[in-house]
């Protein structure tokens, strides 16, 4: 990923900061917030007394947090609860849009931290929000909008993108690693051998650390990795290859069973919005 100037960073922080001042003195139910943000930005840790839905309308963003890491890409969006720590980190140049709910939603309950799919109708109500928000508070067309939104977040697909990342400082460094530079080609025994434990006792260790088999953390690790460089447009082939796979059927195999299609048809439709 590339690096941005400091100069560019600091001009970014400053324009963040009056955003998060901005929606934490609000008073509406519902918020809507635009943010258009370079690949290499990073906005740092923070929180908010509301419910936000996170979505990416173009490009990939990572969220951080000290309970694990979920990778956003194109039309999806991550439910962070209120009052969480978390930094938001641009895999690419992104186009973010920002949902804020104040008011307590019990439904949304069973999807904090999850990566929900940004379904056409949430997509539509998004964007007719944001084009009503200069409007006067309590305009009847933008407070029907807001209503069916915060419905429709409650209905949105969970999808299976979320990467927990582990507390211990040794075993987190080895995944990190990884999600830089993932293969197919790691094995356990490896792992298990850098920390010094037996085959049995890792295994029994990642789990717990990570809630995930080494096998099914080591997937969805290599699924991280790609889908930044297919947001780019990266050649498929390309792609698999970087991620350690001998050949392209392999690759769309795993990404079909975590994703429920293939790469250029997940990515193409991702991008028509």
């Amino acid at each position: 990923m590339r690096k941005l100037p400091l100069q560019q960073v600091e001009a970014l922080h400053s324009d963040h900061s009056p955003i998060h001042g901005t929606v934490s003195d609000a008073d509406g139910d519902v918020l809507v917030r635009v943010s258009d943000n370079p690949a290499g930005y990073t906005i740092p840790a923070h929180s908010h007394r509301q419910i936000q839905l996170l979505c990416a309308f173009s490009g990939v963003v990572q969220i951080n947090t000290e309970r694990g890491s979920w990778m956003i890409p194109p039309g999806h969006g991550l439910l962070i609860p209120a009052r969480l720590q978390h930094s938001v980190e641009m895999l690419s140049d992104v186009s973010i849009k920002s949902v804020y709910l104040l008011t307590e939603h019990d439904d949304l309950a069973a999807r904090m931290l999850q990566v929900l799919g940004v379904t056409d109708l949430a997509h539509a109500l998004i964007v007719e929000a944001i084009r009503l928000s200069d409007t006067p508070p309590g305009t009847r067309k933008l407070a029907l909008v807001l209503e069916l939104l915060t419905a429709e977040i409650a209905a949105l697909p969970i999808r299976p993108l979320g990467l927990p990342i582990p507390v211990d400082r040794r075993l987190s460094a080895l995944c990190r690693a990884y999600m830089a530079a993932p293969s197919v080609t790691e094995r356990l025994d490896d792992w298990a051998a850098k920390l010094a434990m037996s085959r049995r006792t890792f295994t029994r260790f990642f789990q717990r650390e990570t809630g995930l088999s080494f096998v099914a953390w080591r997937q969805q690790a290599s699924l991280f990795a790609c889908l930044p460089r297919l947001a780019e447009g990266v050649p498929v082939t390309e792609v698999a290859m970087l991620a350690g796979y001998d050949n392209v059927a392999a690759f769309t195999t795993m990404f079909r069973r975590r994703l429920g299609t293939a790469p250029r048809n997940y990515m193409r439709a991702s991008l028509v919005r």
